[in-house]
């Protein structure tokens, strides 16, 4: 048997192997095609590869720089030609000039591309990149490639680390195999089958030699074995094995007993003359039948106690009902009202729980100052004070007594004057004669928490409670204080993280021109959850509208709700495209998940020796939708990461479901690009965001939700925000939501031709006077003379920056909104930067003067160049000049500038 395990082993790790050097090989392929399109793309997208292409000796500068790449990208080759075939560069330069070999027609199309194709070389990977003119025209093309021999080769390299590996674990699986064989050799002690026939013979030679009943019954009543005493005291005939335990004729309780599922220990029944403690145990495991084991003692010299036995079971059978029926959910007030309820009139006549202020609030025990939280009794005229009372019992009343020491009192007869008839004599002589006469008190503690007491009182019509009721009274307060201290625990958290929540969720919408927005948030009943939602205002009068989903509730869920929050809102000032902000966000969980896991021991506890808590340590289950909209334009830009996507309702009322392409939930991406979804959007129409806990309900799949949310926007299309926000909750949102729930509503606005105006700029320092003046023109049309000299200033630095580093086509616009925003535009992607000027640089200082009197100002990139954009606040009566600066502050921050 070793040796056929041995052989299965060594299969399966050749098997393993062999898939584990294929899929290195098919690795390998694909890391050499990225590689080969990362090393062309970079060559042809290269300052100058473009220009060197038109040159009338494009290889005299390409085939360096091509060496060169190609040395430092590892590739086994990378040559640029012409659109006709002839190649300009090339590892071996006598084949410079000649044609090249394989097709690139695929990439004369505009598109890059990857594959594998056999060459003089040997096979190869390859990709070819063209190169664009701006007209899109192809002026050249770009390949790159790897041959398969060295991804081979690389692969080889790895086979001794595999087969090392492969080596070891089968030593650990023969190794694990032989010790199993030693084990079981252990546990069977080395006997042979013959000595274990005779152990079993021993056995059974036993079980009937021994004076107390044993039966095994089957699931479905087949008595399986019984031996001598069972026989004896049941009174079973010999062929008994084999028969329904019904058949057998057992009378009395005897037979219910027997035949019930339950497990039972030592009740006592009465079979005939005898009194019998009959326990039932069930023997079912995995591979076998189930059954159940019985035993069987007479007890008939017992039968004396047979009615304190009877009671003994009534209160276990309280207590065991007392599991299913105390501390069903999470709420102080609703468990101190089980417990009442269970024991009324079960235990007691009528039964009341104090417990401190500060527990029913959440908090640590606090004084003694206790609030009667539950009330209950066999009628409601009754001298107890009423649910909601605050009281300080007096140092002589049971329920101080019990509360001070954490030990149960007893009260069996409240005739007696023991002292807790002068707390309040008035309300004793009430309670005394409504018959109550007999107190039981017991403190409510869990954990080493003292919280409170509970109090049974009896009354007229029921025995006093003894000692025995003192132990069921404390198994019962026991049971339900855990429940009430994880009460308070949960409500503890839950008002933490509802804090924590309202503190990181936005408080209302930010000032911005673009958009009129509505929003609702609405909280899980379960707790609090991770949904959030934003209204960012960008530069340029755009606004970003943001909604995201943390699955999950409670305090983690929020933080990391608002580490998401915070981060959109980061990766927004940097003005990211929609793609580009969900990729560097999936990035970001990612990492937030990798530094926590590594914060985990193999054994699953944090390295610091605390206990790793469930949904601890991972974000992965979030989702975001970012939406871009440009009011110039009317152009909507939207991406989403596993995010239901927005539903569009157009002025002419019809409502949609914009098909936005889905990317996997944060997290989960692996690097993988985000698609984005143009849309262009008539004034009035109104984008629609929400998380998916709006549509989520029990009783309906999510494609009816999305209909009904559908026809509430279609009759609603007329009403504004607002009253869009109400409509679909009153409609779509479920009767018990299972999620947390957030809408936002943004209806659109055009910024008109009226205000904005644009200019193309020349490459020509002269040029830069005619555009200021005619800028200094519109401004004084729009009635923003107060800021015109200071948007002069600015324009002339930002336009000659243009002119002398950036590339054509420069462009100039302004835009009168809320604020006046002065963008200039060019093909570069370089990014201007303020600097130190020293004492004696002639210039330096244009963009330090441009911080100082715009009120904010930046860069953003585009897909073919960079904006530069300041904004100006236009004057109020009376204000101070716009960016903090006049025409006659000018000169003093230079001034300042140059004597620092």
């Amino acid at each position: 048997m070793f040796v056929l395990q041995f052989v299965i082993l060594l299969l399966f790790g050749t098997v393993a192997g062999t898939t584990l050097v294929l899929e290195a090989r098919e690795a390998g392929l694909h890391e050499a095609g990225h590689r080969t399109l990362a090393a062309a793309v970079g060559f042809a997208h290269a300052p100058g590869t473009l220009d060197a292409m038109r040159s009338p000796d494009p290889s005299a500068v390409l085939q360096p720089r091509a060496e060169q790449v190609r040395k430092e990208t590892g590739v086994d080759y990378l040559v640029a030609f012409s659109p006709a075939g002839i190649r300009w560069t090339h590892p071996d330069p006598h084949l410079i000039g000649k044609r090249i070999t394989v097709g690139f027609s695929r990439a004369l199309r505009g598109r890059p591309y990857t594959s594998t194709s056999a060459t003089p070389i040997g096979a190869v990977v390859y990709s070819t990149v063209p190169v664009l003119d701006a007209h899109a025209k192809v002026v050249g093309l770009v390949t790159a490639g790897i041959t398969v021999r060295s991804v081979e080769q690389q692969v080889i390299r790895q086979l001794p680390l595999l087969f090392a590996a492969g080596g070891g674990v089968l030593l650990l699986a023969t190794a694990g195999v032989a010790l199993v064989n030693r084990r079981l050799r252990r546990q069977t002690r080395g006997l042979e089958p013959a000595e274990l026939r005779r152990m079993y013979d021993h056995h059974d030679a036993v079980l009937h030699a021994a004076r107390e009943g044993v039966l095994i019954v089957s699931g479905d009543g087949t008595v399986l074995l019984a031996n001598d005493e069972a026989r004896r005291l049941l009174g079973l005939p010999e062929d008994a094995e084999g028969r329904q335990l019904a058949d057998l004729g057992l009378a009395g309780p005897l037979a219910p007993l027997l035949s019930a599922e339950r497990p039972a220990t030592d009740e006592v029944c009465e079979a005939g003359d005898r009194l019998l403690a009959v326990s039932v145990r069930p023997t079912g495991s995995e591979g076998c039948r189930p059954s159940c084991v019985i035993t069987l003692r007479d007890t008939t010299e017992l039968r004396d106690v047979t009615g304190r036995a009877a009671v003994a079971q009534r209160r276990l059978r309280l207590l065991y009902d007392a599991m299913s029926s105390v501390g069903t959910t999470l709420d102080v007030e609703r468990t101190a009202d089980e417990l009442t309820r269970f024991t009324v009139p079960r235990f007691a006549d009528y039964a009341c729980v104090d417990l401190l202020d500060s527990v029913l609030r959440g908090g640590e025990p606090e004084g003694t100052t206790m609030r009667r939280t539950a009330l209950a009794g066999i009628d409601a005229d009754h001298p107890l004070y009423p649910v909601g009372t605050l009281t300080d019992f007096a140092a002589q009343t049971p329920q101080a007594i019990g509360f001070g020491s954490g030990a149960p009192v007893l009260e069996p007869d409240l005739r007696e004057d023991t002292g807790w008839q002068q707390y309040d004599p008035v309300n004793a002589r009430r309670i005394l004669a409504h018959g109550i006469h007999s107190m039981l008190v017991v403190p409510v503690r869990a954990r080493g928490v003292l919280m409170g007491v509970a109090s049974f009182w009896r009354s007229a019509h029921a025995e006093s409670f003894e000692e025995e009721d003192r132990a069921v009274a404390e198994e019962l307060v026991a049971r339900a204080a855990i429940a009430i201290d994880n009460a308070r625990r949960y409500t503890r958290e839950h008002t933490t993280a509802v804090t924590l929540q309202r503190s990181l969720l936005p408080r209302g919408v930010p000032d911005q021109s673009a958009l009129e927005v509505a929003y609702r948030y609405l909280p899980a009943q379960a707790g609090v959850g991770g949904d959030w939602f934003d209204v960012i205002p960008l530069p340029g009068a755009r606004v970003a509208l943001v909604v995201g989903d943390v699955v999950g509730h409670g305090l983690h869920a929020a933080a990391t709700m608002g580490r998401l929050r915070t981060a959109v809102h980061n990766f927004s000032a940097l003005d990211l495209s929609p793609d580009e902000l969900l990729v560097h966000l999936d990035e970001l969980v990612s990492r937030i998940d990798s530094d926590e896991l590594g914060d985990l021991a193999v054994d699953g506890s944090l390295r610091d020796g605390r206990v790793a808590r469930d949904g601890i340590a991972h974000v992965t289950g979030a989702s975001c939708l970012y939406a871009l909209y440009d009011p110039v334009a009317g152009r909507a830009t939207i991406a989403r990461a596993g995010h239901p996507g927005p539903a569009l309702v157009l002025p002419d009322g019809t409502a949609t479901f914009p098909d936005v392409p889905v990317s996997p939930p944060l997290g989960l991406g692996d690097g993988m690009p985000v698609e984005t979804l143009e849309l262009e959007l008539p004034e009035g129409s109104q984008l629609v965001l929400y998380t998916d806990g709006l549509l989520e309900d029990r009783q309906r799949d999510i494609g009816t939700g999305l209909d009904m949310l559908r026809d509430t926007l279609a009759e609603s299309a007329g009403h504004g925000p607002e009253a869009l926000c109400t409509a679909v909750l009153d409609t779509v949102l479920p009767a018990r939501p299972i999620d947390d729930v957030a809408l936002l509503v943004a209806r659109t606005r055009l910024l008109g031709p009226e205000h904005v105006a644009e200019w193309e700029v020349p490459r020509d320092p002269a040029a830069v006077a005619p555009v200021r003046a005619e800028c200094a023109a519109r401004l004084e049309a729009w009635g923003l003379g107060d800021v015109g000299y200071t948007a002069e200033l600015i324009l002339s630095e930002l336009i000659t920056n243009a002119v002398r580093y950036g590339s054509p086509p420069i462009r100039v616009r302004l835009l009168h909104d809320r604020s006046l925003i002065c963008e200039v535009a060019d093909g570069s992607s370089t990014a201007p930067h303020p600097r130190r000027a020293a004492a004696t640089d002639e210039g330096g200082r244009g963009l330090f003067l441009v911080a100082q009197l715009a009120s904010r100002w930046g860069t953003r990139y585009t897909a073919r160049g960079k904006v530069i954009w300041a904004e100006l606040a236009p004057q109020e009566d009376g204000g101070p000049p716009a960016g903090g600066a006049d025409e006659d502050s000018t000169e003093d921050i230079l001034d300042q500038w140059e004597s620092l």
